[in-house]
């Protein structure tokens, strides 16, 4: 099996997505992660088309690369000029890298409609530009913009655009599938074909429109494709790229092409949740390999049978790409959830008829609109109460919340607290910029003195789900919460007719969780001397 170079292009294609916006800092950041990973090269972004991507390379420069080269994105220069002069060109040149990507048009339908030019123009451009770049000594990647359309409608002039890219001098010719339309039996047979014509090492660069750039791009590969483009978690314009943080572990462990170092593998799911971290995304839960669903079992048969063998139903094991195994509980739940979930807490339950009334007990909450699947801070309190005797953290007496609204002026929230902590009654109250919020304030300000691990729980995720649309505004609700402390993060959940209550109940179980873990923790490890109570 030959090598396969990875290309990441997170921070310039990546970036393209809806919703997407990097700033300077993050770039920087998620290079130097992309570097520890042992990717071969990353592209930084277009100099020559804002100022931030011009700072980037500005600031990249200060810092060591251990792994990868960066690479500057820019296109062929101007119809009817001078590759010379060209300001676009001259600014790769001024980046400072040794990498230079340049797009050109392939598609005979592009050259006249979108450039306005001609045929030979086009590969005049093409050469030129290549060369140009080639002579200020860079490596120059030549992207063959819409390729394989272009090769479809017109096949001797996409190899003709090939052919001036490669009499420019250019390292590597990358085939784009730009509007992801193309099938993985297209690109192998192109790729084919292309191999009996040219000598110049080929790329491969596909968008995901079909659903298909991570099988198009495996297929390109065993074709005889060498570099792989791609961003991380398939961010994109549109329906998003090539998904290295799937291309990756297929072509290493599925099929045996070496890519970045195996052991630097187990690294795929911390920077799959680091980068959507930095792109201010919610990590894909669904996502292959480093998805928090990914190796997830919920119903009985499975989880019985993965804990006997967990190939029965996990076709790698987790640990290799850093993810890890997850048992659901659930109204699906069988006897083996449980037991798989007791063990995992380290819960000394007989299997016997104590466990299985557990279990009915969980059924019978979320057959009232209580869902554990995204709530296992929940879950795990529930059952150390059950089989632990869980002394809880503190105790509600009594709670108020006061909203005002009049008009012309902004809604007042105030909750009025009064909790026992200990042998201690603490009595106090905040406002907030509405009831939940005002309830959140008010917890937390009472428990400071007792708890300051608190001080380090954000909440960092509210979601409300009407259970009972029919029922109007009697309807039952359910609250999702996700808290974080910096170091892990937690779901909790709440559910009653009063959204206050549920929202109640969800904030509780947040605090008490979040306070149990950090119990758990080492001292060394603890961000907070030990809690007083």
């Amino acid at each position: 099996m030959h090598a396969v170079e990875i290309y990441d292009t997170t921070l310039r294609d990546g970036a393209q997505g809806e919703g997407i916006s990097f700033s300077v800092e993050d770039k920087v950041k998620i290079a130097l992660k992309l570097d520890k990973m042992g990717f071969h090269y990353i592209e930084g972004g277009w100099p020559g088309s804002n100022p931030k991507d011009a700072a980037f390379f500005q600031r990249i420069r200060k810092y060591r690369l251990e792994n990868a080269r960066i690479a500057a994105f820019g296109s062929t220069r101007r119809p009817g000029g001078e590759a010379a002069t060209d300001v676009n060109l001259q600014k790769l040149v001024e980046a400072g890298v040794p990498v230079a990507t340049i797009v050109g048009k392939t598609w005979d339908f592009h050259v006249t409609h979108a450039l306005q030019t001609t045929l030979p123009e086009n590969l005049a451009m093409i050469r030129d530009s290549v060369a140009y770049l080639k002579r200020k000594g860079l490596t120059v990647f030549y992207d063959a913009e819409h390729f394989f359309d272009g090769y479809k409608a017109n096949p001797a002039y996409a190899l003709a655009t090939l052919q001036a890219a490669c009499a420019g001098g250019a390292d590597v010719c990358v085939l784009c599938d730009t509007n992801g339309g193309s099938l993985p039996s297209e690109i192998a047979g192109i790729i084919g074909e292309l191999r009996r014509e040219l000598s110049v090492p080929l790329g491969i660069h596909c968008h995901n429109d079909g659903e298909l750039a991570v099988a198009n791009t495996i297929a390109a590969v065993h074709a005889g494709a060498v570099q792989v483009q791609g961003t991380v978690n398939g961010y994109g314009e549109r329906c998003g790229n090539a998904n290295l943080c799937s291309v990756i572990p297929n072509l290493t462990l599925k099929c045996g092409f070496p890519t970045i170092p195996r052991e630097k593998l187990a690294g795929l799911t911390e920077l799959s949740r680091y980068v959507s971290e930095l792109a201010n995304l919610h990590p894909a839960a669904q996502q292959p390999f480093v998805g928090a669903s990914a190796f997830a079992h919920k119903g009985g048969m499975h989880v019985s049978a993965i804990l006997k063998d967990p190939r029965t139903y996990e076709h790698i094991d987790p640990e290799l790409v850093g993810n890890r195994r997850r048992v659901l509980v659930s109204e699906l739940s069988g006897f083996s959830n449980l037991l798989y979930k007791f063990k995992e807490l380290n819960l000394n339950v007989a299997p016997g008829e104590e466990a299985r009334q557990i279990l009915e007990k969980i059924k019978e909450l979320e057959h009232q609109g209580y869902q554990f699947e995204g709530a296992e801070g929940s879950l795990e309190l529930l059952l150390r109460k059950v089989c632990q005797g869980y002394r809880e953290p503190f105790k509600l007496e009594n709670l108020k919340v006061i909203i005002e609204l009049k008009e012309n002026s902004p809604v007042y929230s105030e909750a009025i607290i009064k909790l026992t902590v200990g042998d201690r009654v603490v009595h106090t109250a905040a406002e907030g910029n509405g009831p939940v919020n005002a309830l959140d304030n008010a917890l937390r300000k009472a428990l400071n003195e007792f708890y300051p691990a608190i001080r380090n729980m954000q909440l960092t995720d509210y979601k409300v789900r009407v259970l009972d649309e029919k029922d109007g505004t009697g309807a039952v609700v359910r609250v999702l919460i996700e808290t974080g402390d910096g170091q892990c993060s937690w779901g909790t959940v709440g559910v009653s007719p009063n959204i206050i209550e549920a929202s109640w109940q969800a904030l509780v179980d947040s605090i008490a969780y979040g306070l149990l873990k950090v119990q758990e923790r080492p001292a060394r490890e603890n961000p907070v001397n030990e809690m007083r109570a």
